[in-house]
């Protein structure tokens, strides 16, 4: 089946020049192909007639790198659930429908060009503690550390956020404490993240507060847009260890 559809794109040639939305209508559009080749085929139709295509961007198409972050109808990654950009699919729209697409809208995710957004922000906030400095040994030797199984999952689920941004974009704060909690998370909840635990979360918070980044608003807007299902119990939980680092 296909469908004729109209797009409303925000187009901007960078951060400090002004923008604005853009028709464009797209026509006999399978509802078998991804939101991503969709947009593939309105620059090739674009490129065809001479014009400057839209900027986006995009990597693995397969919901692992967190590249393909637009604002689709209101919604980060668009009308679905646990899902990414390139994991939509035309079939969640209907014929003669008007899509408004948009870049995320934070003030610390600034517009390089149309729907691009620059988020070294987060590179930041995990340059400033988001790792394990400790020699843990080869595969092995890491292995016969034990480690409870119920920590073991939280923290494979706490790794699991592939740092899109869709949480920033969902809260009217433009909070990161989803994004920084589970990144705070799936070291605390191992032995080998123990070491630096405090100094971790002081760090990282910090970094995220400098940025520019909001509180929380405790709507849960992060968790319910977020492409791998992140809980905001990660969230108590760096607010606790951080509570700790404060008065130890």
């Amino acid at each position: 089946m296909n469908i004729n559809l109209t797009l409303k794109i925000w187009r901007q040639a960078n951060q400090d020049a002004p923008g604005k939305f853009v028709d464009y209508p797209v026509e006999n559009i399978s509802t078998e192909a991804s939101f991503l080749e969709m947009m593939d085929i309105l620059n090739e139709e674009l490129v065809a007639k001479g014009e400057e295509p839209v900027a986006f961007d995009h990597d693995c198409r397969e919901g692992i790198c967190g590249m393909c972050s637009l604002f689709i109808n209101g919604r980060p990654h668009g009308p679905d659930d646990s899902i990414t950009t390139c994991q939509l699919h035309m079939r969640k729209f209907k014929d003669g429908e008007t899509i408004v697409i948009e870049p995320w809208r934070a003030k610390p995710f600034p517009v390089i060009k149309d729907l691009m957004v620059d988020r070294t922000a987060f590179d930041e906030i995990i340059q400033a503690g988001g790792y394990v400095n400790i020699n843990t040994g080869g595969v092995p030797d890491a292995n016969a550390i034990p480690i409870r199984k119920e920590n073991a999952d939280l923290a494979m689920d706490a790794a699991s956020c592939i740092g899109c941004g869709a949480c920033v974009a969902a809260c009217k704060n433009a909070s990161a404490m989803l994004f920084v909690s589970a990144k705070v998370s799936q070291f605390t909840l191992l032995p080998q993240g123990k070491v630096e635990a405090h100094e971790r979360v002081e760090n990282m918070v910090a970094k995220m507060d400098e940025l520019g980044f909001g509180n929380c608003t405790n709507t849960y807007a992060c968790e319910a847009e977020c492409p791998k299902d992140i809980s905001i119990t990660n969230i108590a939980r760096m607010n606790r260890e951080f509570l700790c680092a404060k008065v130890s």
